[in-house]
């Protein structure tokens, strides 16, 4: 057997944890806290795969390893690497306190509702949209993906988001758990101590109670009725296209999804529901105040920008994906535009025709694989006399654009 000792928030296992290992393997301070066996070989957990070799030569000769990680190992940790190596059988899991439950009790809050993300040795990226699109995550951070890293990208985009950054959880001479803003966070020079760093948007931090643990489900509806969004003289993407739109966007948690020409913000607030974190690019200052207000009417946060496109779009983060909604005689500018920064989709709606031709230019040019529907309904309407008539809708040219790579790209980030 594999015996795999999570320390909690700093506690060394007892020698009787240790008793007749042939080999202890595991982080230098985690070694150093603790008296070895005389006779057990001591490997310093650096780069995984030698030590998962000396570990086989051990388990073949059937002798006793001990694998000593922080908090629970099973949580993110190593007990995925060793399970995929040996088999789960193989392993005696101990676990201790995460570093994640360890820094939400220290700020006696529940953490049932907390969006958990991993930046270390993955994009920064993820974490920050996570950041952006939840009111509750924990960060798990790493080498260039720490606390003043993500300050410095958060920032730029949801100032107003409280970082807690804890280091050094468990250990009584050391640990900190200091609150600050991102810009604060993005000028401090934090060390290697940092356990987690957790993402707060105050106003709504305390959710209701929860029967389901993690983020808020996907929500029941989508493309949604014009009437649950505030417009100007019906000035706003109709369901019927919206619905489209969003299953080409594929919004999802850890993306960025721009909604350019915004006006509403109807498709940007879908996207929000949904768990991607949103850009709303609107050049009409009426317009910025209406999608404030249906962001905050539906419960998520919009990070809205006040210009006209494409000039509007330089200062922002690159997009998986992007709803380009409005434009004008601007619009192929705006699609060459956005067709070069987005990773995954692009999605154009047009009410006129002789625009097509040029936005369906720019995606391919861009390298995407181009498709589009022009979109006619007719809804029951009711007449006189109780009864039912049609009434057309205005049509309306729907243009997507799918990077080749992204149409077998998995779900996981």
């Amino acid at each position: 057997m594999i015996t795999v000792v999570g320390t909690g928030t700093g506690a060394a296992p007892g020698e009787d944890e240790l008793a007749g290992a042939g080999l202890v393997v595991g982080g230098r301070r985690h070694l150093d806290a603790v008296r070895l066996p005389e006779a057990a070989e001591r490997i310093v957990l650096g780069p995984l795969a030698p030590a998962l070799d000396a570990m086989e030569e051990h388990v073949e000769k059937d002798r006793r390893v001990i694998v000593l990680a922080s908090g629970d190992p099973g949580f993110f940790g190593i007990v995925r690497a060793l399970a995929e190596r040996f088999g789960s059988h193989r392993l005696d899991v101990r676990p201790g306190v995460s570093s994640v439950a360890a820094a939400f009790a220290r700020l006696g809050l529940t953490w049932d509702d907390a969006v958990v993300v991993s930046a270390h040795g993955r994009e920064l990226r993820t974490a920050v949209n996570v950041c952006r699109a939840h009111p509750k995550v924990a960060v798990l951070t790493g080498p260039g993906a720490g606390p003043a890293e993500l300050g410095a990208a958060l920032a730029r985009t949801a100032p107003g988001r409280l970082l807690v950054v804890a280091c050094a959880l468990g250990d009584r001479a050391g640990e900190r758990v200091e609150q600050v803003s991102p810009a604060e966070a993005a000028a401090r020079d934090w060390g290697t101590a940092v356990s987690v760093v957790l993402c707060l948007d105050e106003t709504r931090t305390l959710g209701p109670v929860r029967t389901l643990a993690g983020p808020a489900v996907a929500p029941a509806r989508w493309a949604l009725d014009e009437d649950e969004f505030a417009h100007r003289d019906s000035m706003i993407t109709k369901f019927e296209v919206r619905a489209l739109a969003l299953a080409r966007l594929g919004p999802r948690p850890g993306d960025l999804v721009w909604d350019v020409g915004s006006g509403s913000g109807s498709v940007a607030v879908e996207c929000a529901r949904l768990g991607a974190a949103v850009s709303a690019v609107e050049k009409a200052a009426d317009g910025v105040e209406r999608i404030r207000a249906n962001a905050g009417a539906h419960g998520v946060d919009a990070h809205v920008v006040h210009g006209s496109a494409p000039d509007a779009l330089a200062g922002l983060d690159d997009p998986d994906a992007v709803f380009v909604g409005g434009g004008g005689r601007e619009l192929p500018d705006i699609v060459t535009v956005c067709a070069r920064r987005a990773r995954r989709a692009v999605v154009v709606a047009m009410a006129a025709l002789d625009r097509v031709p040029a936005a369906r230019s720019a995606l391919m040019d861009a390298g995407f694989d181009c498709d589009g529907v022009l979109l006619q309904s007719s809804r029951l309407s009711p007449l006189p006399g109780d009864v039912t008539r049609l009434a057309a809708t205005n049509p309306v040219f729907l243009l997507w654009g799918v990077r080749p790579h992204a149409r077998t790209e998995g779900v996981a980030q």
